[in-house]
């Protein structure tokens, strides 16, 4: 089983960004959990989602301790939530970062970062870096398909034909930056 931690402020997309990468796990034949979990439930408050997947059901319930992955949507939170604490030996972190964020090192961790939020902003018109981390995530891991990606983000978004295009470009992008 292989698990995935996700840090966010509320409104940033976390729990989307779960849910498709359990929707693109489950377009490869795998099994996947995904929940949140919540502090102060207020827009802009330090959030996780956390993910679980594996080639057969999962049983396990509790919050994610020691992830083998993880993505950073909001880079303010790397020390703050002390986002690289409990990694698992050879752990894989794709981070968002800003110009002004210093690059994030850890030991023993394989740290993947871009500047997600200017990426989104050139093509959704908006800084929601997470269907951008989605693409790098998609490309770092190997744990699914891009094509699952571009087909997870396709269902989230069907009602939505204003920014599916652009979300599917993102994840595009995203792929193509790292």
């Amino acid at each position: 089983m292989k698990e995935i931690k996700i840090f966010a402020r509320a409104g940033q997309g976390a729990i989307t960004t779960a849910a498709i990468l359990g929707e693109a796990l489950f377009y490869e034949n795998k099994y996947s959990y995904a929940f949140p979990h919540f502090g102060a439930a207020r827009m802009g408050a330090p959030m996780n989602a956390f993910l679980r997947f594996d080639e057969k059901p999962i049983r396990l319930r509790s919050k994610i301790y020691e992830p083998d992955y993880i993505i950073v949507i909001d880079p303010t939170l790397i020390e703050s939530q002390n986002a690289f604490a409990g990694l698992t030996p050879d752990a894989k972190a794709v981070v968002a970062v800003r110009p002004e964020t210093p690059v994030p090192q850890a030991s023993g961790v394989e740290v993947h970062t871009l500047l997600a939020e200017k990426i989104a902003t050139e093509i959704i018109g908006r800084p929601f870096a997470n269907t951008v981390l989605l693409g790098a995530f998609a490309k770092i891991t190997g744990a699914f398909t891009l094509d699952s990606v571009l087909k997870a983000v396709s269902k989230r978004f069907e009602s939505k034909p204003a920014i599916l295009q652009k979300n599917l470009d993102a994840v595009k992008k995203g792929y193509e930056s790292v």
